[in-house]
């Protein structure tokens, strides 16, 4: 699959097969991650992989929408710096690599979806990460319940035309 395909066609997968990931997927998928950009290559972010089920469980509790990490084959947790005055660019980077991570899944047929960490302070205690560092982004990989979401054509209607959203040298 190229690229554009990936991006175009991927999903957000939130319901899993209970198929364990190969660890080469898992590898590949963290290496995705590691390989993505990030403002002046500072690549701020640490990685917790979590594949143990009660582990997951919990970590499905840390946020309001955050329940599909409970059926996920792993959770990858980003971690990144507690430093208020880079927060925006930290969490674009984190954008970057959480993307990164998702279209090397789409890519292997491993589903996704994201999540947002609503309390950090609990996913921190529950994973064991020192102080100095903030957990608001997760993510669910796992094989599709539904087999059909990775080959689905892109639904009509489900994005703004581009033309509504692009200006062209001035608004």
């Amino acid at each position: 699959m190229n690229v554009l395909d990936a991006i175009r066609l991927k999903r957000s997968v939130r319901r899993f097969t209970s198929d364990p990931l190969p660890g080469e997927a898992i590898r590949a998928i963290l290496n995705a991650g590691r390989r993505a950009q990030s403002s002046k290559n500072t690549q701020p972010w640490q990685f917790v992989a979590v594949t143990d089920r009660d582990t997951l469980t919990q970590l499905s509790q840390t946020g309001d929408f955050a329940g599909h990490l409970a059926g996920a084959a792993l959770g990858v947790v980003i971690v990144t710096p507690d430093d208020p005055e880079r927060r925006e660019w930290l969490m674009f980077d984190v954008g970057q690599t959480a993307a990164y991570m998702q279209l090397a899944a789409w890519e292997l047929g491993i589903g996704s979806v994201i999540a947002t960490i609503y309390h950090p302070d609990q996913a921190q205690a529950i994973l064991g990460v020192p102080v100095g560092y903030r957990c608001d982004v997760a993510l669910s990989f796992g094989y599709p319940a539904d087999a059909t979401a990775l080959n689905a054509p892109p639904k009509q209607g489900g994005r703004n035309p581009l033309d509504e959203m692009v200006h062209r040298e001035r608004w």
